[in-house]
């Protein structure tokens, strides 16, 4: 099969890459600088960035399957416009090229009007690809565990440089974190699962945890000392935004939004995925001990 893939240089796409080309497929990968892209051998590279459409042209030429992969968080407060705008040109042009095929890696979380602005968007995107003439696949996941993951990255900084935290209270919200091995074995799987196509599942790991367990436990596998945590009710987001930018090298516009995102609980209540793709799963804290050695 031959296969694009969005997002190809990304925390992501630059896992998935390889993971096709071991399980077969002839890959694609769009970047906006392609002179740049420094992927596995065998790769067709083409250049295109899906906020200016006049650079698609032949980009989705001879595709049968298209990951989205791209997120615009890190990009400012028009984040949500910018991705519902990309959405939108690749829905366009997959579907004139006759993309057969695709697979949307979106945000775990409960439906409803209090989902954080992040996970909104999430679901936006997720309703401008169904739109699309394909059939979709979507998989939903919550924290990704992996030198790379602006979620996971936040904790493993916390833990490494403050033994005493003061954290909000819904730092007691449940989480089911998935090792990017693994989400990377449930994307390639789906493609060999026809009957995946105009579905939407979710993939979690092993492990159900609170952040603040995911915190301890994040500790516990790098060989630290497990920090000390204290709740407080009036830790606003902005104000633990800040805190996080004063302690971590996260941007504050991004550890708003995953802050935000600490209220929702994001756990899998639906594992039908299993019926389809076979994926032995890592627990948290082989996923953190991968994740970390691979820093070493």
């Amino acid at each position: 099969m031959r296969v694009l893939v969005t997002g190809a240089t990304g925390f992501v796409g630059s896992r998935l890459v390889p993971a096709l080309l071991s399980a077969g497929h002839d890959v694609v990968a769009m970047t906006r600088d392609p002179a740049s892209y420094d992927g596995p051998a065998g790769v067709d590279v083409r250049g295109g960035d899906l906020l200016d459409p006049d650079t698609l042209d032949g980009v989705f030429e001879g595709i049968d399957a298209a990951y989205y992969l791209v997120h615009s968080m890190g990009s400012g407060s028009d984040f949500a416009e910018r991705d519902r705008r990309a959405a939108r040109v690749f829905a366009d042009a997959a579907g004139a090229a006759g993309v057969e095929r695709v697979v949307y890696l979106a945000g775990l979380g409960e439906e409803g009007d209090d989902l954080s602005a992040h996970l909104r968007s999430r679901r936006e995107v997720e309703r401008v690809l169904a739109e699309g003439d394909y059939g979709l696949t979507t998989l939903r996941a919550a924290i990704i565990v992996g030198e790379g993951s602006a979620s996971f990255d936040t904790i493993v900084q916390l833990v490494k440089r403050l033994p005493v935290m003061v954290t909000p209270r819904w730092l007691r919200t449940p989480c089911q974190p998935i090792a990017v091995a693994d989400v990377v074995a449930y994307l390639v799987g789906v493609l060999d699962a026809p009957q995946t196509a105009d579905e939407t599942f979710e993939i979690g790991g092993p492990d159900v945890l609170s952040y603040g367990e995911m915190l301890r436990e994040t500790a516990r596998a790098m060989g630290q000392r497990p920090p000390t945590i204290l709740a407080v009710p009036v830790l606003t987001p902005r104000l633990s935004a800040y805190w996080v930018g004063l302690v971590t090298d996260v941007d504050f516009r991004v550890a708003r939004e995953l802050i935000e995102g600490l209220k929702n609980p994001v756990v899998v209540t639906d594992d039908s995925i299993t019926e389809h793709v076979t994926v032995e799963p890592t627990p948290f804290r082989e996923a953190v001990r991968r994740a970390v050695g691979s820093r070493s």
